[in-house]
């Protein structure tokens, strides 16, 4: 952007250069339809999956399982940046010329307030840029909630405080490490530093991990993290933290009482809000929740006319798949018949990225059961099942597969898979409850071998006849 330009008009603006809105964009644009770009940050080109979400920590995650014993922590994780770095690099790159070399995009880099309805202004430095267009899509995702605790301003400063974009280039390497947080983001670290070699303490304010979770999937996940080194604190919470030249130390409050830990560094996992602050939503009439989050209805349209959200600014999971999915939304209202919706999902899967990582898709025993559900329910744990050598040849055969399916009529009610490849299998299980092949199609399913999907042959075997 240089000082000459004042104004520009589009047929669509974009601003954030998130999965939905880039993937929106470049349709747009090759169907014809002049388009916007507006990011903040030359960093964030691809948006936050590819830069500082999903695949940079997930590509550290595999170096963690790949350490040895005898490998030194600190030259390890710095290699293993090293190639983070490379890797989004290339991603970065690839997404920028997704959009940079269609003629019909216009690629801004600056951070847009909105000033009207659908009228934005954008400012770099000096320059001032007013960009207006009759459909307008929000899609600036979401920002680390920053506890306001004494002692968190300063350590950030200092660099002993984290979130866990800035954790993934800690500096030096962290020996001990508390990760305040039992969410998703915060088991993923906490299992992925343990893989590196340090030494850590999981804080979780909640009475045990993952409430949402039957307690015998939630016990698995505990058992295999405190075999890994991890020492997890129940009802526990960061208090303050005080710096030190050498370490900091994190003030707990765990069951009532005060427990102080020394450590390297803290990683605030408590959390993402929708980033909206200082967007001058207002100024458009769009509106917004209790938390900040755009409100839409099931199409993704907000309050004000001709203007859309898509991924986690609007709240609800934020997961990067949901994201696409919103992209068809708005494509279908843009561009199709305007009939797809939030509706059409179903029995939408998630993984969290532990080792080994942790799938799940539709209902828990408990939630079955509280919906007075006749059900019946096949567990077995990992190192039982006779059918499912991958875990053995890869050296871990931890975990479980938990199954929960309708008694009746052997509809597939949900899963809880814990094991190597449970976010590949998972994605075959949730299709079938979207198309409703039965558990017994699933059992009676012939799979490659040896693989983890060969899990189902076993243990949906285990389940009492149903015909």
């Amino acid at each position: 952007m240089t000082r000459s330009e004042k104004t520009l008009s589009a047929d669509v603006l974009v601003i954030g250069w998130g999965k939905g809105g880039k993937t929106l964009a470049a349709a747009l644009a090759g169907a014809g339809r002049s388009v916007a770009m507006i990011e903040q940050f030359d960093t964030m080109h691809g948006g936050t999956c590819i830069n500082i979400g999903c695949v940079p920590t997930k590509t550290l995650v595999h170096d963690a399982q790949e350490r040895r014993e005898d490998q030194d922590p600190a030259t390890y994780w710095a290699r293993a940046v090293q190639r983070r770095d490379t890797v989004i690099g290339t991603l970065r790159d690839v997404n920028h010329r997704m959009l940079a070399d269609l003629d019909a995009v216009t690629l801004i880099d600056g951070r847009a307030r909105f000033v009207g309805e659908r009228t934005v202004e954008v400012s770099a430095g000096a320059d001032r840029l007013t960009v207006t267009a009759p459909t307008v899509v929000v899609n600036t995702g979401a920002v680390p909630v920053r506890p306001d605790l004494p002692g968190v301003e300063a350590a950030i400063a200092s660099g002993r405080v984290h979130d866990s974009t800035s954790l993934q280039h800690a500096d030096p390497f962290p020996q001990r490490l508390a990760v305040v947080g039992a969410g998703p983001i915060g088991l993923e670290f906490a299992s992925m530093f343990a893989g590196f070699g340090a030494e850590v303490t999981l804080v979780n304010r909640r009475p045990r991990l993952l409430p949402e979770e039957d307690e015998d999937v939630a016990a698995e996940v505990q058992q295999v993290l405190e075999g890994d080194g991890i020492t997890v604190l129940h009802e526990a919470s960061l208090a303050a933290v005080e710096d030190g030249p050498d370490a900091a130390v994190a003030v707990l409050e765990v069951a009532g009482q005060e427990r102080r830990i020394e450590v390297e560094a803290v990683l605030l996992a408590t959390g993402r809000r929708p980033a909206t602050a200082d967007l001058g939503l207002e100024a458009a009439g769009i509106d917004v929740d209790g938390r900040g989050a755009i409100v839409v209805d099931e199409h993704l349209r907000t309050s004000a006319h001709g203007v859309y959200a898509l991924g986690d600014v609007h709240g609800g999971a934020q997961q990067t798949y949901l994201s696409l999915d919103d992209h068809r939304i708005v494509r279908s209202q843009l561009m199709g018949d305007g009939s797809c919706s939030t509706a059409d999902r179903v029995a939408v899967p998630m993984t969290t990225f532990l080792t080994p990582p942790l799938a799940a898709v539709g209902l828990t025993e408990t939630e079955a059961r509280e919906q007075g559900r006749d059900v019946l329910v096949a567990t077995q744990q990992v190192a039982t099942i006779k059918a499912m050598p991958r875990p053995k040849t890869l050296g871990d055969a931890r975990g479980l597969v938990k199954i929960v399916v309708d008694a009746g009529t052997d509809e597939i009610l949900g899963a809880r898979l814990f094991h190597v490849d449970a976010q590949e299998v998972i994605n075959l299980v949730a299709l079938a409850m979207r198309t409703g092949t039965t558990a017994a199609q699933l059992r009676d399913g012939i799979w490659t071998h040896p693989s983890s999907t060969e899990a189902l042959n076993e243990t949906l075997g285990t389940l009492a006849p149903t015909r």
